[in-house]
């Protein structure tokens, strides 16, 4: 089922060119072509618990609603009033009590989206207010994460999702519950967060205690080719987990977990903003939100199966990882910024974060549909 990180690698692979990382024009375009037409991850499920519930979320510079209806569903709609295209929601997060107000000129909507108040119109003649629902952009649940896509139509999100729903079945995912949530202001650009993460050959020299506890040269990818990249590392013993201490944190994630699954751990890249950190005790995702050329925000929240006798190992293990990893990456994002860089090669070491590369580059040129 598995094949080698060695087997998969391109001979002649190169890091991408200078402006990939700096260009504003490139940023934006990239804006357009990647995030605005693909399913972008916006969280989990269960930050919208209650009916009325809502996040607003940034995907591809637009401004989005995600909230639980009344009837228990949730939508996605663009933060554009119908009336004078005033935002609805400043706030990040929060609830609304049963409507959602415009604070300009009081049009008023329900949390389906429809418009059910608006000042004073009904002396507009030929005024409907059917005719002025909120925009929406379509939504997705998986394994308690809510994905969004503003294009229309979108691509089939079950046929997009396909390669990972078998390999997360087994985890559990939609059961766990968030014990932790950190937000990173990382001031290099997105896509050297995704090649970072996609390859550990950096861990020996960044991350010694990560390195002792999963040796990188111990894993194996079953995602090598396309937006979905990535497999598993093998947990060294006497290590159990991926801790502070080297200790299970708390339960297993799953009842479903193999004997193979309890001395490994699995990290996949989801295109364009997710990356996803499989334990046998927690998982921890990362959400990307670039904010432009050299700054992106990262998101990340530890989850696990309650009861958790001790998170605190998991998430100040991954804290300290993590600023690690911000660190270098940032190094890296002023280095390319010189006027002498040229992309250079990849190793076989390095051949998802080439594949990583090859897959945005194939979006970045796909013809529109």
């Amino acid at each position: 089922m598995f094949q080698k990180t060695a087997e998969s690698y391109r001979q002649g692979a190169r890091t991408l060119a200078r402006e990939a990382y700096t260009s504003g024009e490139i940023f934006a375009f990239e804006q357009e072509r990647i995030f605005a037409r693909h399913w972008n991850c916006v969280g989990r499920a269960s930050r919208l618990a209650r009916a009325g519930d809502y996040i607003v979320r940034s995907v591809a510079g637009e401004s989005i609603v995600v909230v639980r209806g009344q009837d228990g569903r949730i939508r996605a709609f663009f933060n554009v009033c119908r009336h004078r295209g005033t935002r609805l929601c400043s706030e990040e997060a929060g609830r609304f009590d049963r409507v959602i107000q415009c604070p300009y000129h009081a049009w008023t909507y329900t949390t389906e989206g429809a418009l059910v108040g608006a000042p004073h119109m009904h002396d507009v003649e030929g005024f409907d207010r059917a005719d002025y629902p909120l925009h929406v952009a379509e939504v997705a649940e998986h394994d308690g994460f809510v994905f969004v896509n503003m294009a229309s139509p979108p691509p089939p999100f079950a046929k997009w999702f396909a390669p990972l729903a078998d390999r997360f079945r087994r985890f559990g995912l939609a059961a766990l519950e968030v014990g932790h949530r950190a937000d990173y202001d990382v001031q290099a650009n997105w896509k050297l967060v995704f090649e970072n993460y996609s390859e550990c050959l950096h861990c020996l020299v960044i991350h010694p205690e990560l390195a002792s506890r999963l040796p990188y040269e111990s894993g194996a990818n079953d995602l090598v080719e396309g937006p979905f990249l990535g497999g598993y590392m093998i947990i060294a013993d006497p290590h159990e987990s991926v801790t502070v201490t080297g200790r299970v944190c708390g339960l297993p994630i799953s009842a479903d977990l193999t004997a193979d699954d309890r001395r490994r751990a699995y990290y996949y890249s989801v295109m364009p903003n997710l990356l996803v950190s499989i334990h046998p005790d927690y998982v921890n995702y990362y959400l990307l939100t670039p904010l432009g050329p050299g700054r992106t925000r990262v998101e990340s929240e530890w989850l696990f199966r309650k009861p958790s006798f001790n998170p605190s190992d998991a998430i100040a293990f991954w804290d300290l990882v993590n600023r690690q990893d911000w660190h270098i990456i940032e190094q890296s994002q002023q280095g390319i910024a010189s006027r002498r860089y040229v992309p250079g090669p990849y190793s076989p070491r390095e051949s998802i974060s080439a594949a990583w590369d090859r897959e945005y580059l194939r979006l970045m040129n796909e013809v529109e549909k």
